[in-house]
């Protein structure tokens, strides 16, 4: 028998993959503090307007491509598209090996997290390893099942995300705090550690991929992921903007950058029970542990598309590119995913790794270089395939110019975050381990084998099929 992947998914389930993998009142509560603090300045409102711009340059190459790129591979298919085989394959290996540490990192925050809230709640504290095995099996489950299932679920916890931003926002708003235009005067992101600042800024974008990730589950994927990537964008970026300024306006503009180094895991929560009600910051609380559920398994989901892709191209075994009958989802692929990610907790487990300082800041440090990578190397593969194409198929010169402009500001993040890797990774040394590892992961992945005859696209050449690669898969 035969089954293909449920194309059910429209523009808002899209959009909420995304926006729940950037986890908003985790970014609200955990990263606008971090922003405040390691820039130094309370210039966040403009940090965020300048990622928002950078990536949004970005989403009009992106978009324009998409038709182009019949395959749910995302980063790694723009850039085989743009840039070569080799190239492809380099960055696949990164992004896998990328959102496996952002998904054991957050495993295990998780775990930590929810052993906080169980403790302050009912005094009952399991150790963090035994919470993130339970994470583990909930995430695996959603995953293996039909995607409009995950989307349902992750539908619901970013409705309630976004609900708790706009309390303490309207809280903020009644509360009589000053609205001082001071965090909107560019001169003031200039102040301190500006690029500290952009690089956390951009850091609450991430799951931005997951638009094209999901386009062989979309209704209509050349109409539909252009349309999520925008809005899914803009409206990430205009909740953080104002949300921004007005938790800087009630911390007050002067005692933000002290209250954010003093306690930046608790002060916006602290300030949602000040200015919305004192259970407020209970709620906060909740949702943080329920908003870092929702990133978890939106990067699951991510890596098993991955997986599933590079099955479908003959990079991996076949059978990875296995739909369920039932489910009608690439549940082999989501199998593996689990059973990795399993393993990665395991081992970090019993090397009796701290959870926060050493899992979470480490793997997630060189997660996010990784992404930032895979993201800057698909801006010029855009700007390569681009230049491949003539006559009325050549992209306009709007869309050159903000392919251009998009990859310019994405070196430049690049940059920033490979100068800052020791920051991230907590040294030095470490800094060299784990930069050596994603170059290692690089290079291994453009060499990685293939079935012939399945990744012979030239560069820059459109795909004669009309069928998506997930009708002719498979099931057993």
């Amino acid at each position: 028998m035969s089954a293909t992947l449920n194309r059910r998914l429209g523009v808002s389930g899209i959009v909420f993959m995304v926006i729940a993998a950037a986890a908003p009142i985790t970014v609200v509560a955990a990263n606008f503090p971090l922003i405040i603090s390691v820039s130094g300045s309370v210039g966040a409102p403009t940090m965020i307007l300048v990622a928002t711009a950078i990536l949004l340059l970005f989403s009009v190459g992106y978009a324009w491509m998409t038709p182009r790129v019949p395959d749910a591979g995302a980063f790694y298919s723009y850039v085989h598209r743009g840039l070569g085989r080799r190239a492809g394959l380099g960055t696949a290996s990164i992004a896998m090996l990328s959102y496996v540490l952002l998904t054991v990192s957050m495993t295990c925050y998780l775990g930590v997290q929810t052993v906080n809230l169980l403790d302050r709640s009912f005094g009952f504290a399991p150790p963090w390893w035994i919470v993130s095995a339970v994470m583990l099996v909930i995430v695996g489950l959603l995953g293996y099942r039909d995607i409009e299932l995950s989307a349902k679920v992750l539908g619901v916890v970013l409705v309630l995300e976004v609900i708790a931003v706009l309390a303490i926002d309207l809280g903020v708003l009644f509360s009589g705090s000053e609205l001082s235009v001071t965090p909107l005067i560019p001169a003031e992101a200039l102040v301190g550690a500006p690029g500290l600042g952009l690089l956390f800024a951009f850091l609450g974008f991430f799951g931005f991929e997951a638009t094209a990730v999901f386009r062989n589950e979309a209704k209509d994927p050349n109409r539909t992921i252009p349309r999520a990537t925008y809005i899914a964008v803009f409206s990430v970026g205009a909740l953080y903007f104002f949300s921004a300024w007005l938790v800087i306006a009630g911390l007050g503009v002067d005692n933000a950058v002290a209250a954010s180094n003093e306690a930046p895991d608790q002060v916006v929560i602290e300030l949602a029970g000040n200015v919305v009600a004192p259970i407020a910051a209970d709620i906060v609380q909740v949702l943080v542990v329920t908003s870092m559920f929702a990133c978890m398994l939106s990067f699951h989901n991510i890596v098993t598309r991955y997986l599933f892709t590079l099955g479908q191209r003959g990079v991996l075994p076949a059978s990875l590119a296995t739909v369920h009958e039932r489910h009608r989802a690439p549940s082999r692929a989501s199998l593996w995913v689990s059973i990795i990610t399993s393993v990665v907790v395991v081992v970090s487990a019993l090397a009796q790794l701290d959870p926060v300082t050493q899992i979470y800041a480490w793997y997630s440090g060189a997660g996010a270089v990784g992404v930032i990578w895979m993201m800057t190397l698909t801006s010029v593969a855009v700007i390569a395939f681009g230049r491949a194409h003539r006559g009325s198929d050549a992209p306009s010169s709007w869309v050159t110019l903000s392919a251009v402009l998009g990859g310019i500001g994405l070196l430049l993040v690049l940059g920033i975050s490979v100068w800052n890797l020791p920051f991230l990774v907590g040294g030095i040394v470490p800094a060299f381990i784990w930069g050596g590892i994603l170059v290692l992961a690089f290079v291994a992945g453009m060499f990685l084998p293939h079935r012939p005859g399945t990744l012979t696209t030239e560069v820059g050449a459109i795909p004669s099929e009309t069928v998506e690669p997930s009708e002719t898969v498979d099931a057993s």
